[in-house]
């Protein structure tokens, strides 16, 4: 019972400052990278030049900064309950694996490889929809706690669906983007991918969970809730920053095409709504729960930005297209989710009747 309570607590946050308003800290943040990027070219130069093997350094620590401390939430334990909820996790992992990655690679091919290459730069159309497919390839690990509280999801579920999740996307990450990648025709740098795959995934989940076994052995839930509200911010302050240093690579060309940004964001908003409201009909259709199927519907919709701007900066560089078109989907991220939350609160009575 004990254990069940925690879980609860672990998957029912409350929504910060920076969370609710990420998408206005996302905005900001591209005024003052493009600002400061055209301003001080010489400092952001060095930065770029700071690599080792492909991984840029710099961006490489902050990333870690980002994307421990949302592991660090996760039990890996939680997948022992998967057998009680075991139709809302079919099916948001058909979306999440079978669908969504796939989904977005035709969509990105539609929108960016055709009806919108006109108006983009033509060296940089591949890597848009390189970095499309990086953000489609990975469930979101951490805002879905969000969401999930937000629309009164049942919360055993959502941890153990994260924990699932987690531990698949260690192995499947790589193949599928190998995969689509290949299929869009752009050339897949395996080695950096894999090493990816080794410094973004494996070695975060398993430095989180040896953090957290830690910290329930010395001090209980009291300790690690009191880790995570001391790293929380930490995380988000490096999004921002790896942000400011996205945009300041990438100025000269926004400002040259100001509507790259909105056109990048139409195939991500038409994804989003079509696996949310694909998942949340299937929970229907297969007797699902409502506390599960709304949850489902924000796991099958959302990403791990955070894992995607990593793997893009990591295999395009920091001033490739596919690292702004992940960015993109950090700047649509908030909104569009909470439209979801509202969209699957008012349409209850239609579900459950």
């Amino acid at each position: 019972m004990t254990a069940d309570i925690h879980s609860i607590q672990a998957a029912r946050p409350a929504m910060g400052l920076f969370e609710r308003y990420l998408s206005l800290w996302v905005a900001l943040c591209i005024v003052a990278g493009i600002a400061l990027g055209h301003l001080l070219p010489g400092p952001f130069r060095a930065i770029a030049t700071a690599e080792v093997a492909r991984v840029n350094l710099p961006v490489a620590v902050l990333i870690w900064l980002m994307i421990v401390p949302m592991l660090l939430k996760i039990d890996l334990g939680a997948l022992a309950q998967v057998k009680e909820h075991w139709r809302g996790i079919g099916v948001t992992l058909f979306i999440n694996w079978a669908v969504k990655p796939f989904s977005m690679a035709l969509l990105g091919t539609l929108f960016v490889g055709h009806l919108f290459a006109p108006l983009l730069p033509q060296d940089q159309v591949p890597s848009y929809i390189a970095g499309l497919i990086l953000l489609a390839a990975a469930p979101c690990t951490a805002m879905v706690f969000v969401w999930s509280n937000l629309c009164e999801g049942e919360p055993h579920y959502t941890l153990s669906q994260v924990a699932l999740n987690d531990l698949i996307m260690v192995f499947a990450f790589a193949p599928i983007v190998g995969l689509l990648l290949g299929v869009a025709s752009i050339a897949v740098p395996w080695g950096t991918l894999l090493l990816s795959v080794l410094l973004y995934i494996v070695i975060p989940v398993l430095a989180a969970q040896l953090l957290r076994r830690s910290l329930l052995a010395t001090g209980g839930e009291p300790a690690l809730k009191r880790v995570l509200g001391r790293i929380q911010p930490v995380s988000l302050l490096a999004l921002l920053t790896t942000l400011v240093l996205l945009f300041g690579f990438q100025g000269d060309q926004i400002l040259a095409q100001p509507m790259v940004i909105l056109l990048l964001a139409v195939p991500i908003l038409i994804q989003v709504y079509f696996n949310a409201g694909l998942a949340y009909w299937l929970s229907r259709r297969f007797g699902v729960a409502w506390c599960v199927a709304a949850p489902a519907a924000l796991i099958g919709a959302s990403n791990f930005f955070e894992l995607a701007v990593a793997a893009a900066i990591s295999l395009f560089g920091l001033g490739s297209g596919a690292a702004l078109a992940t960015v993109v989907g950090v700047l649509v991220e908030v909104p569009v989710m909470l439209s979801v939350v509202k969209i699957v609160k008012a349409t209850k009575p239609w579900y459950e009747g």
